[in-house]
């Protein structure tokens, strides 16, 4: 009787080693197609910082995977949703409106993944309109008649939500600033008002203590209390984490996984990427939640292509 139940117990335990074998093969199946994994990340910064800050990220991928990463970066948003769209790569960091054009120009090919959850338990951000500190501009109506420079085309913070709010608040940007340039990227704009060639640059920050003005103070590309904000957005969804809707699921919720876990398992990667004090973590998303971002895209569009701009 004994030796029947040692037989059973020992055929139960090759059965569930088996069958663990087998799960884990097929978990693992979506690496033997690819030889490598690539991620883009959009030009807020300047490429060389972009490459550092998300290193350890790439090296916590590859040591998750066991798989070769490359960082795939461009000169402007549109060269990552290009990018992802053209299956050149399989994952992206987009902002809201980048994720919302590149889920139009792919026919709703991309599919986010996670986004940013802070310590006061907030997923959002902010676009603000900062100016010199020493400017005299306090209010937007201060800056009736002078340069407003935006960010990108594809920029959340950066061009979309500040041209629609400050458009439905009463001040088109089309007529009430006497330029609107693209500066290119975040950082071009701030340091575009420090040195006095635009009056005013759109930019994002989370909190007091980050965002693109601050993040620039510790690198040192500006002084601290040289730009001051002076007009702030309601709160702006945090962009995704983005996967090619293409993609073996088994593979996109592995690599979702990986990023929900990178806080514990590599906390000095997780502080590098976010460079955020306050961001501790991250939540699992959907399109729904960047529908109205795609709303807002389409209605910008209609507004300027009925102006002939």
């Amino acid at each position: 009787m004994f030796r029947s139940l040692f037989l059973g117990s020992a055929a139960l335990a090759a059965t569930l080693v088996a069958g663990a074998s087998i799960q884990h093969a097929v978990a693992g199946e979506w690496k033997s197609d690819f030889k490598e994994l690539r991620f883009g990340i959009l030009s807020g910064e300047n490429e060389k910082d972009r490459i550092q800050r998300y290193t350890k990220f790439k090296q916590y991928l590859e040591k998750e995977t066991g798989l070769p990463v490359k960082i795939y970066t461009a000169s402007s948003y549109d060269g990552v949703i290009q990018a992802i769209a053209a299956d050149q790569i399989e994952f992206a960091f987009f902002g809201s409106s980048s994720y919302a054009a590149a889920y139009k120009e792919t026919e709703g090919g991309v599919e986010p993944l996670v986004s940013r959850k802070q310590a006061d338990g907030s997923t959002g951000y902010y676009s603000i309109v900062t100016v010199r500190c020493d400017s005299g501009y306090e209010k937007i109506e201060d800056l009736k008649g002078k340069t407003l420079a935006f960010a990108d085309p594809d920029s959340t913070s950066g061009y979309a939500v500040p041209y629609y709010n400050l458009l439905k608040q009463g001040y088109d940007p089309e007529t009430y600033f006497a330029a609107t340039p693209f500066a290119g990227a975040h950082e071009t704009g701030v340091l575009g008002v420090t040195n006095g060639q635009f009056d005013a640059a759109a930019t994002y920050m989370t909190n007091e203590e980050s965002g693109i003005p601050q993040r620039m103070v510790k690198k040192g590309m500006i002084d601290s209390g040289v730009v001051c904000p002076i007009w702030k957005s309601p709160e702006i969804t945090s962009g995704p984490f983005t996967a090619r809707k293409n993609l073996p699921g088994e593979m996109k919720e592995q690599i979702a996984t990986m990023l929900m876990e990178i806080p514990e398992k590599d906390p000095e990667a997780f502080a590098a990427m976010t460079a955020n004090p306050k961001q501790v973590g991250w939540i699992r998303v959907d399109h729904e939640r960047y529908e109205w971002i795609v709303e807002m895209r389409d209605e910008i569009r209609k507004i300027r292509r009925n102006r002939g701009s």
